[in-house]
């Protein structure tokens, strides 16, 4: 049997990412910290930690770091199960990553329920696709919403739905810049609004448009989904918005679709491990039932969906009912 100590001394020291900041969390000297890590390698014959600044997990740490993390909810979700009403135990934490559009419009119903559940101590990471997937397959997070549909192995990926995006422009900036449409010339002149440098959306957007790639036009990087859209909306360029977040503008005239023809559907899924204790699997039930009600149909390939009901560990997560139940283009978000 592994030592519950030094299971819990190796989760915080990667956790930390030093041995110093480990010591202290735990109120125990380095000298400490050293011993229970090399006294649980010994016991696994093998290394768990990279011992390089930053400190990092190696293949097996990163599968030890998921069985503390799944160690933790077991045990935080059977000492509420034992005794939820007299003497409620401190939430356990759980971390999970998110792509940046996803929690600008769809995502906050589910944080409404994890966020007001006692149960939880909720970390919610917004990064790109590469990142997290690295912080799922570290144990860092329980679960991840990305674009790739092929999970790693011990993950599954559950078929979330297709977020739609749209290309928009104020009426102005579109009626100055755009007087004949999207053309060449005219995307050369104009100024477009990105994520990031890493936001290849746009021109997967205008290759598809155009039938040919286009890369040297002007771009302003907003690296935020609300920023992004008051980028657009105040007139300093156009680009491609989720249509859900950019309605309320387009309904009171403040932005125009320049394509109303042409959408962009990006597929979204939920990775997470095989095997999940309860309190990990109820959450991703609900992720994936709130993201079905929310995105569209996808017409990405089929996955099994989860069929596990929100149980007594989800329903005491809070009182709010649930809510009731073109072309595709499949492209890379901008920020997953």
């Amino acid at each position: 049997m592994l030592d519950r100590d030094q299971l819990e001394t190796f989760a915080t020291v990667i956790e930390q990412q030093s041995f110093e900041r480990a010591a202290a969390v735990l109120s125990i000297t380095r000298g400490a910290v050293s011993q229970r890590i090399k006294a649980l390698e010994e016991s696994l014959s093998t290394v768990l930690v990279v011992r390089e600044r930053p400190i990092s997990p190696t293949q097996a740490g990163e599968t030890v770091l998921r069985y503390v993390k799944a160690l933790r909810i077991l045990e935080g979700s059977v000492l509420q199960a034992l005794a939820p009403t007299p003497k409620p135990h401190a939430p356990v934490p759980i971390a999970i990553a998110v792509n940046a559009d996803s929690l600008a419009t769809w995502f906050p119903e589910v944080l409404r329920e994890l966020l007001l559940s006692p149960l939880i101590a909720l970390e919610v990471i917004a990064d790109d696709q590469d990142h997290t997937s690295a912080l799922l397959a570290r144990g860092d997070v329980i679960g991840c919403i990305s674009t790739g549909s092929k999970p790693a192995e011990g993950f599954s990926a559950e078929l979330l739905g297709a977020m739609e995006y749209r290309c928009y422009a104020t009426p102005t900036f579109a009626n100055t810049l755009f007087p004949d449409g999207l053309t060449v010339p005219s995307v050369l002149a104009a100024p477009a609004v990105l994520f990031n440098r890493k936001d290849s959306l746009h021109d997967d957007f205008l290759k598809r448009w155009f039938g040919f790639a286009i890369e040297r036009y002007a771009k302003h990087y907003l690296p935020s989904p609300v920023a992004l859209l008051e980028g657009v909306a105040m007139g300093a360029g156009y680009g491609l918005v989720p249509s859900s977040q950019a309605a309320p503008l387009v309904d009171a005239g403040q932005l125009l679709d320049l394509c109303p023809d042409e959408r962009v559907m990006v597929d979204l899924y939920w990775h997470h491990w095989d095997l999940e204790p309860p309190l990990a699997r109820d959450i991703s039930a609900l992720i994936v039932r709130v993201a079905r009600m929310n995105l569209d149909a996808s017409a990405g390939p089929e996955t099994q969906a989860v069929s596990t009901p929100i149980n007594s560990s989800v329903q005491g997560l809070n009182h709010v009912a649930a809510a009731p139940p073109g072309d595709h283009v499949q492209a890379q978000s901008h920020n997953d």
